[in-house]
């Protein structure tokens, strides 16, 4: 079996690849990534003289790409894709929505309509199974919750932020053209990853690099806003098992049972480098910021047999000695992150919650 992954080279997606390579031998995948500041080859360097990994640069966007890819088997034939190529960062939605919407949406639609019209030709020699579609998705897209309760997969979608709303636009695509066309598309929804390779824009690498540093730590708002945190390779568990074992037309939401506030996360991440919380400085608050998320997972754990793996405790243990090990990869990207950006929004407030 051969998968298209795209975003492959991005923190989830590179981890994603190499899970899938470890646990089917016999598969082979070609990575779709239009190495932007948050994709990097040496993500996936150990797998540069795999024969079964092929990478192509380029954008989902790009229509006559990804047609190719899918439809002419330039690569070899596809037998399913696995979306998870997205611009992710909130504060970097706020600064440029289009570029959001163009990505998220119209890669998406792009990406199914190139499998819908591959399946239109598999259809005809009824000996070959249509392609399979998982779209990953994000717990953001319902919204924020109050103090109790948790997010199912009945629970309308109420984004509040211009990345969660291009990625609601992408998962309804998604439903259109399950029920419209029959695409055999799932959709996965999770709650916050980290994990080995996660770009630095984002809360926990930020504030290890920083602490390391001796920089200062920027926490919005209160740091009492609440997310539930998930191992990435629980993550990709859980993504293999909804593309092998998932009913099309079907959402499952992926949690890792790990409510943590953000002010805690901070102060656990500053104890384990043995720096003062003096670091700490709280910033002005995110617009529109969500103050909590929490996901209800037992639907994927009753219908498909997944359950994390990971502590927090020992998720979070492992992931910060990874960092520590990876001081040079940590480093070059943030100073890639930082010559590619154009975004306006300050290094004070890049402590991002996703």
């Amino acid at each position: 079996m051969q998968l298209l992954i795209t975003g492959g080279l991005g923190f989830i997606g590179s981890n994603l690849i190499k899970y899938i390579l470890k646990h089917h031998k016999s598969y082979s995948i070609v990575n779709l990534d239009a190495m932007t500041y948050a994709g990097h080859l040496e993500n996936l360097q150990e797998l540069a003289n795999d024969p079964r990994y092929k990478f192509v640069k380029g954008q989902i966007e790009d229509q006559n790409l990804v047609h190719s890819i899918i439809n002419d088997e330039k690569y070899g034939a596809i037998d399913g894709v696995i979306n998870v190529a997205a611009e992710t960062h909130v504060d970097r939605s706020i600064a440029d929505p289009a570029v959001f919407v163009h990505s998220n949406v119209l890669g998406t639609q792009v990406l199914l309509d190139a499998v819908y019209e591959k399946n239109q030709q598999l259809s005809k020699t009824n000996t070959i199974p249509p392609i399979r579609y998982v779209q990953v998705s994000t717990d953001e897209v319902y919204g924020s919750l109050g103090a109790t309760g948790y997010f199912t997969e009945e629970t309308p979608l109420a984004p509040n932020s211009p990345y969660s709303s291009s990625k609601a636009g992408a998962d309804l695509l998604v439903r259109a053209y399950f029920h419209t066309y029959g695409l055999p598309a799932m959709i996965t929804r999770c709650s916050n990853n980290y994990g080995p390779y996660q770009h630095p824009e984002k809360l926990i690498p930020l504030f290890i690099m920083n602490a390391l540093q001796n920089k200062s730590v920027p926490v919005y708002g209160d740091g009492l806003n609440v997310r539930d945190w998930l191992h990435v390779e629980d993550h990709c568990q859980a993504i293999d098992l909804a593309f092998h074992k998932g009913q099309p037309g079907e959402v499952y939401n992926i949690g890792g049972n790990n409510e943590r506030r953000n002010i805690e996360i901070t102060k656990l991440i500053l104890k384990e480098l043995g720096r003062s919380e003096d670091l700490i400085k709280y910033v002005a608050d995110r617009l529109g910021h969500d103050r909590r998320y929490a996901i209800d997972s037992s639907k994927i754990q009753k219908e498909l047999g997944w359950s994390p793996k990971h502590t927090f405790e020992t998720g979070i243990h492992q992931t910060i000695e990874w960092y520590l090990q990876n001081k040079d990869w940590l480093e070059a990207v943030a100073k890639t992150s930082h010559a590619a950006s154009t975004s306006p929004v300050s290094t004070a407030k890049q402590a991002v919650m996703k």
